[in-house]
């Protein structure tokens, strides 16, 4: 048996060393192709393919090394293609000089991308040859890896692969039970049963017949309301002012932008109407009241009520400052304090080692406070909305911490950051799989776009072009009730995680790897 194991190594190197570079640059392209995946592609089934391949390749590394290299050329291809909306962010908008913003970018991505080699490493290093055992282990290990990102240094779950199945594949049926992780699992795991077909295709009919029953499980979850509506459709607009980024903040555009913001606001007779994060540059008590009073009176007329994003100082000589929304209508006024920032966009982790960021970043308010975690919905118009600030959306087990309370989930943004780059279409999809894990509509207002009306089945009913000054109305229904998601979180998820690691690795060491 040592003989075969020996001969089985001997064939892995020589596959591998031989075109070495082939290999690394093939995984490199299979992770950029991988980004085809989410929006504004939404080809879902190409990462389920990429990763496939990958996991294909994995199995064939003679060593972890090999297995970790493999992984960290894809992950340097999925990052490096998905996520280069942050070069706009810091060179166009946040004035660093160009040589600096690809440096920066560079690392975050090598960053982002240990956690893919990190999983192939682990693999490789567990050397399991049971085929199921192989693939359950492959998904477990690559969602962990996606959770541990998202939440070590404050988390970056930008690209989690089962972002990639929404609105469409039938993976998505699992969100409102495990969230977008246990997505990503179910999906790595069934491109490892792909890849075990194209290992051996004629052993593997009873992974084919696995496959298919997890797909089909999916397209019946699908079609489950977990939620119900509650009371009438209300109307709502949301308004995208499109204010340029290099404008927002001149003392001279301010007028502009506040004129721009009545006169959409005014022209609604929605009951709910809602602007984007910060859509007036200025605080909350700059804001003059006669302002403020005009919106309010009329949102009352409506039978309504207004949001407003603005800056929020605190009382007295603390100095600190939120990113807030205030309403204003037949509701007593109501504020929410964005809580999750964004590191060297809203604060510094470290003045003492980062304090030179702020003079390289020309970004405004860029030392937020936080809010508060255990902040409730709004009560608006006759329903209970659930609001966020941009970044907030991409947390979805923070997300629910106002469910089932809320009727209504409403997301302000400023996507201006992202540019025209694919960011703002990645945004609306991660929106998209808020809405499925929770059962309940998705509202989005954003400064350039994409502002959006969600279902609570995650498919966009209407959305606004990019970079148009426009209003969005529509008619939207709250929903009651509760999804597993809503009520577990990512428990669930992370504790089959848990699970299908102890019991591989107790195969494992029992000697029984290769027989299932």
């Amino acid at each position: 048996m040592r003989g075969l194991s020996s001969k089985s190594s001997k064939i892995r190197t020589r596959d591998l060393k031989h075109n070495a570079i082939l290999y690394l640059i093939a995984v490199f392209l299979l992770g950029a192709l991988t980004v085809l995946g989410f929006a504004p592609f939404y080809l879902f089934p190409v990462p389920i393919i990429t990763i496939a391949l990958l996991l294909y390749f994995w199995r064939k590394s003679a060593t972890p090394f090999q297995a970790s290299l493999l992984g960290f050329c894809f992950g340097m291809g999925m990052f490096g293609a998905g996520v280069t909306w942050l070069y706009v962010s810091l060179h166009e908008f946040g004035a660093m000089p160009a040589s600096i913003a690809v440096f920066f970018l560079i690392i975050l991505c090598a960053y982002l991308s240990l956690f893919v080699t990190l999983t192939g490493w682990i693999l490789r290093k567990l050397n399991i040859e049971a085929p199921l055992v192989w693939a359950l282990l492959a998904a477990t290990l690559w969602a962990l890896s996606e959770w541990l990102r998202g939440v070590l240094f404050t988390g970056f779950p930008w690209l989690a692969v089962g972002y990639s199945q929404a609105p469409s594949s039938s993976l998505v049926g699992f969100a409102a039970l495990v969230g977008v992780y246990g997505v990503s699992l179910i999906l790595v795991f069934s491109a490892a049963l792909i890849s075990l077909f194209i290992e051996k295709p004629l052993r593997t009919w009873s992974n084919a017949l696995i496959l298919s029953v997890i797909w089909i499980i999916g397209f019946g979850l699908q079609h489950v309301s977990w939620t119900k509506p509650q009371g009438e459709p209300v109307t709502v607009s949301l308004l995208q002012g499109n204010i340029s980024q290099e404008m927002k903040w001149r003392p001279e555009h301010v007028i502009r932008t506040m004129d721009t913001y009545a006169k959409l606001a005014l022209e609604s007779d929605s009951r709910l109407i809602i602007t984007p994060e910060i859509s007036l540059p200025l605080t909350r008590g700059e804001v003059p009241s006669n302002y403020l009073a005009q919106l309010s009176t009329h949102a009352e007329r409506n039978n309504g009520d207004l949001l407003v994003g603005m800056v929020e100082t605190s009382p007295g000589r603390s100095g600190n400052y939120y990113n807030s929304m205030f309403s204003f209508g037949i509701s007593s006024e109501q504020i929410y304090r964005k809580h999750h920032l964004v590191p060297f966009g809203e604060f510094i982790p470290s003045k003492l080692i980062f304090g030179w960021v702020i003079e390289v970043l020309k970004i405004p308010l860029s030392d937020f406070s936080r809010g508060e975690t255990n902040q409730r919905p709004m009560n608006l118009a006759g329903q209970s909305v659930a609001v966020n600030i941009c970044y907030e959306d991409v947390f979805g087990e923070e997300l629910i911490s106002q469910l089932p309370q809320a009727t209504l989930l409403a997301n302000v943004t400023n996507d201006a950051w992202f540019g025209r780059s694919i960011g703002p279409h990645q945004h609306l999809q991660i929106s998209q799989m808020r809405a499925l894990e929770t059962g309940r509509y998705m509202l989005r207002a954003t400064n350039t776009g994409i502002s959006a009306i969600i279902n609570e089945r995650g498919v966009v009913l209407k959305k606004a072009e990019v970079f148009t000054t426009t209003t969005l109305n529509g008619l939207v229904q709250g929903y009651t009730g509760a999804t597993p998601y809503v009520l577990f979180g990512n428990s669930l998820v992370l504790g089959f995680i848990g699970l299908s690691l102890f019991v591989g690795l107790l195969l494992n060491f029992r000697g029984t790897r290769k027989t299932l």
